[in-house]
Protein backbone atom coordinates (compact mmCIF):
# COMPACT_ATOMS: atom_id res chain seq x y z
CA UNK A 1 0.00 0.00 0.00
CA UNK A 2 2.43 2.35 0.83
CA UNK A 3 5.86 3.17 -1.26
CA UNK A 4 9.29 2.29 0.91
CA UNK A 5 11.56 4.98 1.35
CA UNK A 6 14.25 4.83 -1.10
CA UNK A 7 16.05 7.74 -0.20
CA UNK A 8 17.68 9.29 3.20
CA UNK A 9 14.86 11.39 4.82
CA UNK A 10 15.78 15.46 4.78
CA UNK A 11 15.16 15.01 8.54
CA UNK A 12 17.30 12.58 9.71
CA UNK A 13 20.24 13.94 12.61
CA UNK A 14 23.69 14.28 10.32
CA UNK A 15 26.07 11.78 11.25
CA UNK A 16 28.95 13.44 13.13
CA UNK A 17 31.61 14.40 11.17
CA UNK A 18 34.92 15.74 11.58
CA UNK A 19 34.65 19.24 10.19
CA UNK A 20 36.67 20.37 13.39
CA UNK A 21 33.73 22.42 14.93
CA UNK A 22 33.93 22.17 18.67
CA UNK A 23 31.04 20.00 19.66
CA UNK A 24 29.70 20.78 23.26
CA UNK A 25 27.54 18.39 25.36
CA UNK A 26 24.59 19.44 27.21
CA UNK A 27 25.90 19.84 30.52
CA UNK A 28 28.80 21.99 28.57
CA UNK A 29 26.08 24.34 27.11
CA UNK A 30 24.58 24.69 30.55
CA UNK A 31 27.51 25.53 32.51
CA UNK A 32 28.52 28.31 29.94
CA UNK A 33 24.69 29.73 30.18
CA UNK A 34 24.41 29.83 33.91
CA UNK A 35 27.99 31.66 34.09
CA UNK A 36 26.98 33.78 31.78
CA UNK A 37 23.72 34.55 33.97
CA UNK A 38 25.97 34.90 36.65
CA UNK A 39 28.32 37.15 35.48
CA UNK A 40 25.66 39.39 34.23
CA UNK A 41 23.60 39.43 37.46
CA UNK A 42 27.36 39.91 39.91
CA UNK A 43 27.51 43.25 36.98
CA UNK A 44 24.25 44.46 37.89
CA UNK A 45 24.96 43.29 41.69
CA UNK A 46 28.31 45.63 42.14
CA UNK A 47 26.10 48.31 40.44
CA UNK A 48 24.02 48.25 43.12
CA UNK A 49 26.50 47.44 45.88
CA UNK A 50 27.73 50.89 44.54
CA UNK A 51 24.69 52.53 45.01
CA UNK A 52 23.35 51.68 48.63
CA UNK A 53 26.56 49.80 49.91
CA UNK A 54 25.35 46.40 52.15
CA UNK A 55 26.82 43.44 53.52
CA UNK A 56 23.82 41.20 52.46
CA UNK A 57 25.17 42.79 48.46
CA UNK A 58 29.00 42.35 49.29
CA UNK A 59 28.04 38.76 50.18
CA UNK A 60 26.24 38.08 47.33
CA UNK A 61 28.17 39.42 44.66
CA UNK A 62 31.47 36.99 46.70
CA UNK A 63 28.83 34.16 46.11
CA UNK A 64 27.96 35.11 42.42
CA UNK A 65 31.82 35.40 41.59
CA UNK A 66 32.54 32.17 43.03
CA UNK A 67 29.89 30.60 41.40
CA UNK A 68 30.72 31.79 37.85
CA UNK A 69 34.28 31.28 38.17
CA UNK A 70 33.55 27.79 38.62
CA UNK A 71 31.18 27.23 36.30
CA UNK A 72 33.96 28.69 33.46
CA UNK A 73 36.49 26.55 34.71
CA UNK A 74 37.94 28.36 37.61
CA UNK A 75 38.32 31.38 35.88
CA UNK A 76 37.38 34.57 37.97
CA UNK A 77 34.50 36.84 35.86
CA UNK A 78 35.25 40.07 34.40
CA UNK A 79 34.29 42.78 37.07
CA UNK A 80 32.91 46.01 35.58
CA UNK A 81 33.08 49.26 37.57
CA UNK A 82 29.29 50.94 37.89
CA UNK A 83 28.45 53.11 34.79
CA UNK A 84 26.80 55.76 36.45
CA UNK A 85 26.13 57.39 39.69
CA UNK A 86 22.97 58.01 39.51
CA UNK A 87 21.33 57.60 43.17
CA UNK A 88 17.72 58.22 41.84
CA UNK A 89 15.20 55.74 43.55
CA UNK A 90 13.60 55.20 39.72
CA UNK A 91 17.64 54.12 38.49
CA UNK A 92 17.93 52.08 41.36
CA UNK A 93 14.34 50.33 41.18
CA UNK A 94 15.19 49.68 37.90
CA UNK A 95 18.35 48.04 38.74
CA UNK A 96 16.48 45.78 41.23
CA UNK A 97 13.78 44.54 38.67
CA UNK A 98 16.94 43.84 36.26
CA UNK A 99 18.72 41.39 38.87
CA UNK A 100 15.28 40.04 39.58
CA UNK A 101 14.85 39.13 35.93
CA UNK A 102 18.56 37.53 35.45
CA UNK A 103 18.45 35.83 38.77
CA UNK A 104 15.12 34.18 37.39
CA UNK A 105 16.73 33.39 34.03
CA UNK A 106 19.83 31.90 36.35
CA UNK A 107 17.11 29.69 38.31
CA UNK A 108 15.77 28.17 35.32
CA UNK A 109 18.66 27.47 34.06
CA UNK A 110 20.75 26.30 37.21
CA UNK A 111 17.48 23.77 37.91
CA UNK A 112 17.23 22.21 34.73
CA UNK A 113 21.40 21.33 35.42
CA UNK A 114 20.39 20.17 38.64
CA UNK A 115 22.81 22.73 40.44
CA UNK A 116 21.70 22.68 43.86
CA UNK A 117 23.95 25.76 45.54
CA UNK A 118 23.19 27.80 42.42
CA UNK A 119 19.44 27.17 42.65
CA UNK A 120 19.61 28.18 46.56
CA UNK A 121 21.49 31.26 46.03
CA UNK A 122 19.38 32.20 42.95
CA UNK A 123 16.14 31.65 45.17
CA UNK A 124 17.64 33.92 47.91
CA UNK A 125 18.54 36.45 45.36
CA UNK A 126 14.90 36.49 43.46
CA UNK A 127 13.15 37.32 47.26
CA UNK A 128 16.31 40.06 47.93
CA UNK A 129 16.28 41.68 44.77
CA UNK A 130 12.06 41.30 44.81
CA UNK A 131 11.59 42.94 48.44
CA UNK A 132 13.89 45.59 47.88
CA UNK A 133 12.09 46.41 44.35
CA UNK A 134 8.88 46.57 46.28
CA UNK A 135 10.60 48.65 48.85
CA UNK A 136 11.55 51.21 46.57
CA UNK A 137 8.19 52.10 44.34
Amino acid sequence: MYEPIRSKSVHTVAESTHDGLPRRTREEELDIRLAGHLTALLTVTDELRALTPSAELDAAAHELAAHAGRLSGGRTPLRAAPSAVRDDAAHIASLHARAHTLAGNALAVADSRGDEAVTALMRERLAAYAGAEGALV
